[in-house]
């Protein structure tokens, strides 16, 4: 007798909330495909620095000077994920060295062709949106494919088991760990 209550009053509202979150869980799936699929890369000139939980000490002057760059990830005029970078010709194993050798790499390229460095060094990334990471990324390959100078892409990541997982769930390997930092690079196909 109490079986047969249960189905009646509850089976139908079991079956009611099954429905409704399927509904959701479409709605947010298809959501989520939109946003990737109508985001692009761009440029920056600046970004907010106090949203980078990696290195949230270095300024947009810092990010923008001798080579180095700010990559966005930009869907319906706002911004969900930032990359940047510093273009050099040896891996950096601090944010010290970064600075030296992108410097290096930009006096460089005054000397050449205005193309700075063959390395490309993302030393921060960070999402405001879930996937935004890893597009990022995957945009940011894209373009070293497309350039005519640059042949790696590296990190320069902190010691942080989040920084490992990220780099090792998209790919990247482990090229070597330093005192402060750590180093994976991605497999740039030509």
């Amino acid at each position: 007798m109490i079986s047969q209550l249960f189905k009646k009053k509850f089976k139908p509202r079991i079956k009611a909330r099954l429905r409704k979150n399927k509904q959701i869980l479409n709605k947010n799936i298809g959501d989520f495909f939109d946003w990737v699929k109508g985001a692009e890369l761009v440029e920056l000139k600046e970004c907010n620095t106090q949203e980078d939980p990696v290195r949230p000490e270095l300024d947009n002057i810092f990010r923008r000077s001798y080579g180095r760059k700010i990559y966005g990830v930009k869907y319906k005029n706002e911004i969900h994920a930032v990359m940047c970078f510093a273009y050099t010709n040896e891996i950096p194993r601090s944010v010290d060295e970064l600075d030296k050798l992108s410097h290096d790499a930009f006096l460089q390229s005054a000397q050449r062709d205005q193309n700075v460095g063959k390395i490309a060094i993302a030393y921060t990334v960070w999402s405001k949106k879930k996937g935004g990471g890893k597009l990022i990324v995957k945009e940011v390959f894209k373009k070293i494919k497309k350039s005519n100078h640059l042949n790696r892409l590296v990190t320069l990541s902190p010691l942080t088991d989040m920084a490992y997982k990220f780099h090792n769930k998209n790919g990247a390997k482990l090229v070597q760990v330093n005192e402060t930092t750590q180093n994976f690079e991605y497999e740039v196909p030509k």
